[in-house]
């Protein structure tokens, strides 16, 4: 398996962790009933719950991007050290980016998450030279 694969899958399983954590964070703030629910009332999550929901939601997006660039480096048989080290980095900047945006670390997170931007584009590109 190439070292690309292995950090996709490493984002999937940071995926599946961020929406547990979301899970928790969000039921302690809205209580059990309200999160067995359809939900038919939305609420608006604040603190830590928001955050985590924010979170969850913006790696989903890194994830669809990172997603086309491991399949691009995979399928045109393009991987090399650098296309590699863009996929670690970029798991990397995402396991970063979790406590950044639970704790408000300004301006850090954002570094953070151009961090990870700039590896997937750096992936894209490479696969295209």
């Amino acid at each position: 398996m190439t070292p690309e694969l292995i950090a996709l899958i490493l984002a999937a399983l940071l995926q599946i962790l961020q929406i547990a954590l979301f899970s928790v964070l969000a039921q302690k703030q809205v209580g059990r009933t309200y999160a067995a629910s359809p939900r038919d009332e939305p609420r608006q999550l604040t603190g830590m719950a928001g955050r985590a929901q924010r979170a969850m939601n913006n790696h989903f997006e890194g994830l669809i991007l990172f997603t086309i660039a491991v399949l691009a480096v995979t399928y045109a048989d393009q991987g090399t050290g650098v296309t590699a080290a863009c996929a670690v980095l970029f798991v990397l900047a995402r396991v970063v980016y979790v406590p950044a945006y639970l704790f408000g670390w300004s301006p850090w997170r954002s570094l953070v998450w151009a961090v990870g931007l700039f590896a997937t584009a750096t992936m894209l590109v490479a696969t295209l030279i």
